[in-house]
């Protein structure tokens, strides 16, 4: 029982941490809330289904064909509809959860309402004290512990993140330096759209796929930036483990839980945030970002 626990755990924390990362990344750089994040999640999920089952790719060639697609579909949407009126936060609010509710639709014409499940990139399973964990779900965790700290090197040990961080403290100052902000911000619109296409990936073996999953994760991880302090990587890592503790709880130990686990969660963030206003880590001063 703790075993499937603590695997459930990491797993909800896991794909929370990839998509909260990215959208704390987007919003510590661009100053930008995107809506349609998690819709990039879900079309990563329908494009490992159709690329592996429909298409018989096999596992490598799904997943490098659903990460550069959906993150070129990200870094467009943000060129053509988001890039001239990234200021103006009303706009952008707007215009990016009408581009969600347009993938919604894609998928609902493309594939239907039905419920779909994407064959598992690994069969099999290791027993570990009684209780069967699947290799999917180990390779499942492997890729986000990978992927998370495939972040945080780029993001402190190269010039590319150096540059991410100093546009995120300061964008004026970091073009009076050279740095191009223009091209960082696409950059770091395509690094957070291919986190969330990761997230996409690695649940879609284990979900269940259909067009309204973005939904749910939607609010999740808006409860999770905001726990864990605005436009702060870390703070996000943390809260994404402490939402999927959470989570996993509710639904292991309250009757119904599968349903309310949206409101623990909620409540999780509400105890927080009387205690700190600012979330766990988030800034007092506009320089301590990142």
């Amino acid at each position: 029982m703790i075993q499937a626990f603590i695997i459930q755990a990491l797993m909800a924390g896991g794909v929370y941490a990839l998509l909260a990362v990215g959208f704390s990344l987007i919003f510590g750089v661009a100053r930008m809330i995107n809506l349609a994040h998690t819709a990039f999640f879900m079309l990563a999920a329908y494009g490992m289904f159709y690329w592996s089952y429909q298409f018989g790719l096999g596992p490598i060639p799904s997943i490098i064909l659903t990460i550069v697609v959906v993150t070129l579909v990200g870094v467009l949407s943000y060129r053509l509809f988001v890039n001239r009126v990234r200021e103006h936060l009303v706009a952008v609010l707007l215009i990016t959860i009408a581009l969600a509710m347009v993938f919604q639709e894609f998928m609902l014409l493309a594939f239907g309402a039905h419920f779909r499940e994407s064959p598992t990139l690994i069969s099999g399973f290791w027993e570990i004290f009684g209780v069967r964990v699947t290799y999917q779900q180990l390779l499942s965790l492997g890729i986000v512990l990978i992927v998370l700290i495939c972040v945080w090197a780029l993001l402190s040990r190269t010039k590319l993140g150096i540059a991410i961080r100093a546009t995120a403290q300061d964008a004026e100052i970091a073009n009076l330096m050279g740095i191009n902000v223009s091209t960082i911000l696409l950059i770091t619109m395509g690094v957070a759209t291919a986190l969330a296409a990761v997230a996409g990936i690695v649940v879609a073996p284990l979900w269940v796929v259909h067009p309204y999953m973005w939904m749910p994760p939607l609010v999740m991880i808006m409860a999770i930036v905001v726990l864990g302090g605005l436009g702060s990587i870390k703070g996000s890592f943390i809260g994404a483990f402490i939402i999927g503790l959470v989570e996993t709880l509710v639904v292991f130990l309250v009757p119904a839980g599968a349903f309310l686990k949206l409101a623990f969660a909620l409540l999780a963030m509400v105890i927080v945030l009387v205690v700190r206003p600012e979330g766990l880590y988030g800034v007092v001063f506009e320089e301590e970002r990142l």
